[in-house]
Parts: structure tokens; sequence; C-alpha cells
């Protein structure tokens, strides 16, 4: 689902990991970066919303507001029968908007915004905005010399305690863990010991990858892609995740003096945290191992990764946010001193470090440029949700 990078201005941190979701599982989340604004309030009502401009003075390009309808439309189906946890929208709000997207004939996008929604800004509207991308690296189906890092699909002993077996996480949900032999619960396989075979010969392999630092990313961005070296590729997703607390190693090398511009220090970038995983090995693999949290992945067989949403994100055109503050499948306003994560986008997907009103991470797809893209992305500037005509009427505050 990702990608996934700086910190906010000069300290910059690879935090955390992107989430592409399985819907009703929280995985870890996009790279996180302190953003320039703090909103009190648990959801956009209790952050304050108020109506922004009329949208045709947005400047949307055309093919800006083509690739945005598209996706817009493949939202529509969870849009109708999906609560909002922002409290902003209702199924039926979107029931004319989805109607006319899926009209038959020629659709002006630009004026199919136009006429379907207007705009509203939550609390100051100030955004903060990273990336992430769908990463491809070196991998095949089956073991064969030179390509020794497992893939692992969930493995069936990895399960939420019952209740009275452990104390329940502060969200109410039993942890994961598993039951050892005598039925006692326990925290599952640490990344550790996962990387030493306690998962070895349990038949869940479903790949194997050339570098487990390339895959060790790809973790993170939590979706991608094994290529083969006869050029095939299979597209593979998250499927869950071991339960274990995740460890942001940029957070770790910032604390060490590892980050800067100085000799023996590294970007917080992603390209950087890699540069000193390769050159320093041993501590590189030691540091990795401290953040004990593993992502297994399932088979993907459609046309991209899919999003917290259940259904595919869009280089370009889908965006993850908090749900708490943006209706997922609502259409989203960027105006960004990074001019090419500006636009319209829509909200598709969620992220573990992608929290609070106004953040947002941009999907840039695959390849080498997404890389470059997701990897040092971060944008500020503003933000204004596209909400059904009517609704600003209905929640009071126009």
């Amino acid at each position: 689902m990702g990608g996934r990078q700086l910190a906010a201005l000069l300290l910059l941190v690879f935090v955390s990991a992107c989430v592409r979701l399985v819907p009703g599982v929280e995985k870890p989340g996009p790279v996180e970066r302190p953003g320039p604004v703090t909103v009190v309030g648990e959801t956009a009502l209790a952050a304050g919303v108020s109506a922004g401009p009329p949208i045709n003075r947005l400047g949307i390009g055309a093919a800006d507001a083509a690739a945005a309808l598209a996706s817009f439309r493949e939202s529509c189906p969870r849009l109708l029968g999906r609560s909002d946890a922002s409290g902003l929208t209702r199924g039926d709000d979107w029931r004319t908007a989805c109607s006319q997207a899926n009209a038959r004939g020629t659709i002006d996008a630009r004026a199919f915004f136009e006429r379907n929604f207007e705009t509203a800004r939550v609390a100051a509207g100030q955004a903060f905005v990273t990336g992430y991308f769908e990463q491809e690296i070196a991998g095949v189906r089956q073991r064969r010399a030179g390509y020794d890092v497992p893939v692992y699909a969930m493995p069936p002993d990895l399960v939420r305690a019952r209740p009275g077996d452990a104390m329940p996480l502060p969200s109410g949900a039993m942890p994961l863990g598993r039951y050892d032999a005598r039925g006692r619960f326990q925290p599952y396989y640490s990344r550790a010991e996962i990387d030493d075979g306690a998962l070895a010969g349990k038949g869940l392999e479903i790949g194997w990858a050339a570098d487990p630092i390339e895959f060790f990313f790809l973790q993170i961005q939590g979706s991608g892609r094994l290529r083969a070296p006869d050029g095939s590729v299979m597209r593979i997703g998250y499927a869950g995740q071991s339960g274990r607390a995740y460890v942001a190693i940029g957070k770790l090398m910032r604390e060490r003096g590892l980050i800067g511009e100085g000799p023996g220090q590294y970007s917080g970038s992603m390209q950087g945290i890699m540069q000193f995983l390769r050159e320093r090995p041993e501590e590189g693999r030691a540091m990795m191992r401290q953040n004990e949290s593993w992502v297994f992945f399932r088979e993907l067989t459609g046309d991209g990764p899919i999003g917290a949403l259940g259904v595919p994100v869009r280089r370009e055109s889908s965006v993850a946010a908090d749900p708490r503050f943006v209706p997922l499948g609502a259409p989203v306003w960027l105006d960004l001193d990074r001019k090419e994560a500006g636009g319209l986008w829509i909200a598709q997907d969620t992220g573990g470090a992608i929290k609070g009103a106004n953040r947002f991470d941009t999907f840039w797809g695959a390849g080498a440029d997404a890389r470059r893209i997701a990897g040092g992305m971060q944008g500020q500037g503003e933000a204004l949700l596209l909400l059904p005509r009517g609704t600003l009427q209905r929640l009071g505050r126009q």
C-alpha cells in the first residue's frame, strides 16, 4: 500500500513505517515527522471546521481533476457503506456525487467537483505532508542462491490473547502474541528471533528477497514488489504485524549522534539511513534488531497496493490521512511549498504516524523516481477537505 524520508526542517528522522492497510488492522505508519501545528481535539468536529473558498477559485487542473475523479469513483462503494470517524459525513451524503461519478458518457471532471462539493477547513488548515511509495526489490518465489531472506505469510499461531490471559491494550483490544506448549500467552517472536530462524521450516515462506536491508525497508513501507531475475514481478501487501513494538532506527541514529552533517554522520533520509546500514553492517544489523516488530505479507493480485479504504492506491492521486479528521474516500486539496505534491488527492489510506488534523502522506507509485520523491518528501502549506454540498449547513458551520 508506502514507500516511505526527511524529518521536519533540519531535524530529519526516519521515524516510522507506512501503513497500507487491511481494513480493521492497525499497522505501523509512514515516516513520522513532527508537523508545524498541534491541534487540540479528537475529531475534525472537535478541532473546528469552517467553510473554505469556492472550488472554482482553487485552480484545479484538468488532468489533476480527471485523475482524482477516477480514484474517487473507485472509493464510492466504500464511501456509501462505511461510518465516518471524523463525524463530518454520513454514507448518504455521498450518494449524489457517487451517482454522477459513475454516470455514463464523458464527464467534465473539474465541473464535477465544482458541482458536487464545497471546501472545508479543519482547524487552521495548516498542512504537513510526507510521501510513500511501493518499493520494488530483488526477490523470487522459490529460494535460490543469492535469495536467502524469507518473506513470511501470517503465521497461524499469531493470535490475540483471550480475556484474562493478558492485560488489554490502551485501545481496549487484547494484545497479539502466541500460546506456548503449556497454554501460556506470551509475546510473539521478536525480529531477532525470526531472523535467527524461529519461523523457518513451517511452510510460511511466500517469497525470498536478496537483500535484508531492502527487505527491512519494504516492511516499513508495508507493501511492495519482488522482481525476479527473469523480470517477473510478485506484488505483496501487508497481512499483519507481530504485535511487538515498532522502534524507528532513524530515531535511534539521531539519539546516538549519527544523523547530521559532520564527519561520520548521515542524512536522516531513507537513502542516508541505508548508507549507514551498508557502511557499518554489524552496528546496523544490531540496530535493525532493536525494531522488534515484524511485518507479514500476502500476495496481491490486483493492479495496485490496497489502502485502508480497501481499494487500490494510485500514484499522485491517493493520500493517507487520519480518519478522525478526514473522511476516508473524500477529496483533499493541498496547496504546498512542494508543488509536485500540491493539487487534488483522494484520502484512501491511513498510517500509524499519520495522526492529527491536516497531516497527510502522498503516494508516488513504484520505481526509482517514486523512491526518490517519496524518500525526500516534506511539504507545508494549506489543506482543504472537499465535502458533499450541504454538509457544512447541516453541521451548522457555514
